[in-house]
């Protein structure tokens, strides 16, 4: 995308007003974006979507069961692979329900959007992180690329670093909870449709 036409675009990506808005009214857009989905959904393309989905899911549940939140530089689990693990989950996830609908250029826009929210996210969050962690970060920096998985920092015993207080902390159980919900409506709603 030319510079010209997506400079405007993470523009508003980091105005501070409009995401202070969006923060306010995420609930209320999230079960818009839902009754949306229930309207669309094909039944056809109900289990591939899931499928992509739940893949999501669990990895953004590791992320948040491994990561612990500006207190230690996280390195372990799915962090060791890539530095932004919890948004290609979270991609994943939303992704996979949008493909639910069938629809192409949904799930294009829904992909676009998604880009430009979390590229402008990962800037502000490296720059916290930065300067929390300095050096140590740095280096991690050097040896785990931002979105495209690798195997330079693998460690076997570092695979499986679950912290109870990251499951509290990152309301893991809530966070599994609502997309099982979201699941089951949107499968009642392929039955109807299928109907």
């Amino acid at each position: 995308m030319p510079e010209h036409v997506s400079s405007p675009i993470h523009g508003l990506f980091n105005n501070k007003s409009l995401r202070k808005t969006f923060l306010a009214l995420r609930v209320p857009l999230g079960v818009l974006f839902l009754i949306v989905l229930l309207t669309q959904v094909e039944p056809g393309w109900f289990v591939p979507g899931l499928l992509v989905s739940v893949a999501g899911q669990l990895l953004q549940v590791w992320c948040m069961a491994t990561i612990k939140t500006q207190k230690k530089l996280t390195v372990t689990g799915p962090y060791m692979f890539v530095r932004n693990p919890m948004y290609l989950g979270r991609f994943l996830l939303v992704s996979g329900v949008v493909m639910m609908t069938g629809s192409f250029l949904f799930l294009g826009v829904v992909s676009l959007v998604y880009y430009f929210y979390m590229v402008n996210r990962v800037r502000r969050e490296e720059q916290l992180l930065a300067g929390l962690f300095g050096e140590e970060y740095k280096a991690y920096c050097r040896e785990v690329r931002p979105y495209f998985p690798g195997m330079k920092r693998f460690n076997p015993a570092g695979l499986w670093s679950f912290n109870r207080e990251s499951v509290v902390q990152n309301n893991v159980l809530t966070n599994i909870a609502l997309p099982c919900v979201c699941y089951v409506l949107l499968y009642v709603s392929t039955i109807l449709r299928a109907a």
